[in-house]
């Protein structure tokens, strides 16, 4: 089947709320484009009967390489938004109905009283009361279905996640750096195998509302049954690059970074906590590296920060540390010198 896109489909986009019954018959449908990721078209729609969110997955990323993803991983992020809303009702969007045809879903609009976290961060204001409530949601998400056999059978998405996390992020990056290869080769072989949690896959201030409630996890298009110590790393790195992006916010950065750590950690009983400490510890500086010479590099890093990125975290790919905070001390001595 062709793909539909609803950016040029006025057709399609009325007909979706038409059969969820969210407009009236004689009603304008009228959607208007939001600044999103690189991976979906997401779109606002006021109605008589509410505001609503359309996300629809993109089969091409809009990133500077090429990265076709399938885009069937939507109906993973729909159902991963349900399975957290019935663990932590208000902290994922309520799904309001969905649409084959288009590979695309309709949730509750939240509103000018929800800020972004990214943009928080980026702006200076930087609470580790804020990553502490992030910590905690995560780990309740991972308690909740660890070794759950359903959750696994439901989210099965192995090809996905390898298509759209482990080979962009780990092994591109392995493309630029050859003397890693095979470090980052046992990263990706290592949380492949690892199927313990429900996994959100982007865990990234970008995709974090903080609102009245506490935070709001968005874009769970990767959801997958695997390895906690992904989702733990994948937010924890974004500390550490915000860290080397403005130094002189590094100390309350990384005492965000470790308050989430302590949060998150409280909820683990799944396994020994040492033994995914050490996991999260190893993983982490290979996404830190990723993140300017993989296929999705940060935006906002100028090149002299770049290459300390690189500087720091190649040293703790090739001699992994043991817990993420002890990877949190060596950027605290990385950013000091």
């Amino acid at each position: 089947m062709a793909y539909v896109d609803l950016s040029h489909d006025a057709a399609a986009m009325r007909h979706i709320f038409l059969a969820l019954g969210l407009a009236a018959p004689a009603e304008d449908v009228h959607a208007t484009a939001l600044a999103g990721g690189v991976s979906s078209g997401i779109y606002r729609v006021d109605l008589r009967s509410g505001s609503y969110c359309v996300k629809q997955a993109l089969p091409k990323l809009k990133v500077a390489k090429e990265w076709l993803v399938p885009v069937e991983r939507v109906f993973s992020e729909i159902a991963y938004l349900k399975a957290v809303d019935a663990i932590a009702p208000g902290h994922v969007p309520r799904v309001l109905g969905q649409d084959e045809a288009s590979k695309s879903f309709v949730m509750e609009f939240l509103g000018p009283e929800y800020r972004n976290w990214k943009a928080d961060l980026l702006a200076g204001r930087v609470d580790p009361n804020v990553a502490a409530q992030v910590g905690a949601l995560l780990g309740r998400v991972h308690a909740a279905t660890a070794d759950d056999p359903d959750v696994a059978r439901r989210f099965a998405t192995d090809a996905n996640f390898h298509a759209i996390r482990l080979e962009p992020y780990l092994l591109e990056t392995a493309k630029a750096h050859p003397a890693l290869a095979d470090k980052l080769a046992q990263l990706v072989h290592r949380t492949a195998e690892t199927r313990r949690v429900l996994v959100h896959g982007d865990v990234s201030p970008k995709n974090i509302l903080l609102g009245p409630n506490g935070p709001v996890l968005l874009d769970a298009e990767c959801a997958w049954f695997g390895d906690p110590a992904f989702d733990v790393a994948f937010c924890l790195n974004h500390f550490v690059l915000k860290a080397v992006h403005v130094p002189e916010l590094a100390s309350v950065l990384l005492e965000s970074f470790d308050a989430f750590v302590d949060a998150y950690l409280l909820h683990v009983d799944w396994e020994p906590q040492n033994a995914l400490e050490r996991r999260v510890g190893s993983l982490l500086p290979a996404l830190t590296l990723a993140r300017v010479d993989g296929k999705s590099p940060v935006e906002y890093l100028a090149e002299d920060r770049r290459e300390r990125v690189r500087n720091g975290a190649i040293p703790i790919i090739v001699f992994p540390l043991h817990s993420p905070h002890e990877v949190a001390s060596h950027w605290r001595k990385e950013l000091a010198g």
